[in-house]
């Protein structure tokens, strides 16, 4: 396919089948079965096809389409959206993740994290086939976080903390897109209690205008609020907390060959760095042999600089969550305030840099580390900044 997704989806009238010809492998949702009691109406690409008609159905999309044509979205890099097609796209693949998923326990077809699964299978399929699919890093994270909170709007009241995944759902797309594909999920499937998931999502919605969140991110009080806030539960939104932080670190995200090096070549100033790759060339230690020996290397340097307050750079992969959050816990924990700095690169650009890289990493721990990637949320750091080479 030549011409962008989004662009295809409109030309197309958004039709789903229409869509699965251009992109088969939504045909893998056909035969995934379902469990009954809550999707009576078949299996996944039953069930999808009926959310997609659902939405444009909806008279809330209907009045959309009346009023805002072509809204546009303000995203982090400045870009505008087209939120139509983009979320037509995310209910074509909301359950892209039951592919992998779906499995009989004790006699009911179960398909766990299916919308964290999903969400990571269309991002790295995106990022894969970005020529095929056409999108902008902006574009494909927001139906990537669709594809992830989807679930959100039925199952909220039940966390602990329910207030705080709205929080973190608004850091990524507006609430009011998200409740129109839960609106559409409902809708879209034959249920025993169908007006028992409608209430949820009403409450949902009602629940996001009172917490501020419904057209966008909470507007806390200053950085080191909101960071206290996703990083504690006794912390309150509406607070206005002294901000102790005394000195910053940098902390780099992104694949291997996507930039670091190049950035703090260009940016990192007289910072000092520690580099998990600098250390393994000190010590002649090839990679991924030994990694325990080089991140305690790591980590005492990092401590001295923590323990002097003194500003640097941590240059690691860092694809995780997990493994930011403990860095993030760690940092902050002095005193630090965290920035982190994600950077991509095409992936047949990463490839090429790869073949031409005199220490260059297999190519099959490369294609796993893209599939293990986390890109790191709005939420995670003081800062969270993203800088995509290709857009």
């Amino acid at each position: 396919m030549h011409e962008n997704i989004l662009a295809a989806i409109r030309k197309d009238g958004f039709s789903f089948p229409a869509l699965v010809q251009h992109f088969p492998e939504l045909s893998r949702l056909k035969q995934v079965p379902q469990n009954l009691a809550y999707h009576a109406e078949g299996d996944v690409y039953c069930h999808t096809q009926m959310v997609c008609e659902a939405l444009t159905s909806l008279p809330a999309w209907q009045e959309f389409c009346r009023n805002k044509p072509k809204d546009s979205l303000s995203a982090p890099s400045g870009s505008g959206f087209d939120e139509m097609a983009l979320l037509f796209l995310s209910a074509a693949f909301h359950d892209i993740g039951k592919t992998v998923c779906t499995r009989l326990e004790d006699g009911n077809w179960v398909s766990p994290k299916h919308t964290i699964t999903g969400a990571k299978l269309f991002r790295e399929t995106a990022y894969r086939e970005a020529g095929r699919f056409g999108l902008t890093f902006s574009e494909r994270e927001f139906v990537a976080s669709a594809i992830r909170y989807h679930g959100l709007p039925v199952w909220f009241w039940k966390k602990a903390r329910p207030e705080l995944d709205l929080f973190r759902a608004a850091e990524s797309l507006p609430l009011r897109l998200l409740h129109l594909l839960s609106c559409a999920d409902v809708h879209g499937r034959k249920t025993e209690n169908p007006n028992e998931l409608w209430e949820y999502v009403e409450w949902f919605s009602e629940y996001a205008k009172e917490l501020h969140v419904w057209e966008h991110p909470y507007p806390f009080a200053n950085p080191y609020t909101k960071a206290r806030f996703f990083a504690r539960d006794d912390v309150w939104q509406g607070a206005s907390l002294y901000d102790s932080t005394e000195f910053d670190v940098v902390m780099l995200s992104g694949l291997p060959l996507a930039g670091k090096d190049s950035w703090i070549e260009k940016n990192g100033g007289t910072l000092p760095v520690v580099s998990l790759d600098a250390i393994r060339d000190e010590l002649k230690i090839p990679p991924p042999k030994e990694s325990g020996k080089v991140a305690r290397v790591a980590m005492e340097l990092a401590q001295g600089f923590l323990a002097r307050k003194q500003p640097f750079i941590w240059n690691a992969t860092n694809i995780t969550y997990e493994t930011r959050r403990k860095l993030v816990a760690l940092f902050s924990g002095y005193g630090a305030r965290v920035h982190i700095l994600y950077l991509e690169a095409p992936y047949q650009e990463l490839l090429l840099r790869n073949r031409t890289r005199a220490r260059h990493i297999p190519e099959n721990v490369l294609e796993e580390m893209i599939k293990k990637l986390e890109i790191p949320m709005p939420w995670e750091a003081y800062e969270v900044t993203y800088l995509d080479s290709k857009n």
